[in-house]
């Protein structure tokens, strides 16, 4: 077990490294740019972890604790769903070319595209939670056959 652990982190600890030296390579000399990057990689972690990610929290254990059964799951998962989609879209939301350019990325709205992804993900969320209203829920007649003998 310990080998497979160590065996894991290994390309994760690569992969920090190599980050690390591409980050180097492109900030020294220190240049006025770098410290906006600076803030962007603290920042950026700090916000999600101080703010986003515990208001998504309190968000979905007040909806858990208020709605009723077949709707608590799917309300949940639809949260943090937004949640995650936000963090997404916030470099692009935030100001334009927000993202290093890619072919076709930047020809659309992200404001658009970000409402037409949390209406399908809140029409889910809808959808899923209906279905416990029009399909029964079946009771089984007998106790299940198991393995044992």
């Amino acid at each position: 077990m310990k080998s497979a652990r160590v065996l894991l982190a290994l390309p994760g600890l690569a992969a920090l490294v190599w980050g690390v030296v591409l980050f180097a390579d492109y900030a020294l000399p220190l240049r006025p740019d770098v410290f906006g990057t600076i803030g962007w990689l603290v920042g950026g972690p700090i916000l999600n972890d101080a703010v986003i990610a515990p208001l998504t929290a309190i968000l979905g254990l007040t909806l858990a604790r208020v709605l009723p059964q077949p709707w608590k799951t799917p309300v949940v998962t639809g949260t943090v769903l937004t949640g995650v989609l936000l963090i997404l879209a916030f470099p692009l939301l935030w100001r334009p070319y927000g993202t290093a350019p890619m072919p076709g990325l930047h020809d659309g709205n992200p404001a658009l595209g970000l409402t037409l992804t949390l209406a399908a993900v809140w029409l889910a969320v809808v959808l899923t939670a209906l279905r416990h209203r029009l399909t029964p829920h079946r009771k089984r007649p007998t106790r299940p056959q198991t393995r044992r003998t």
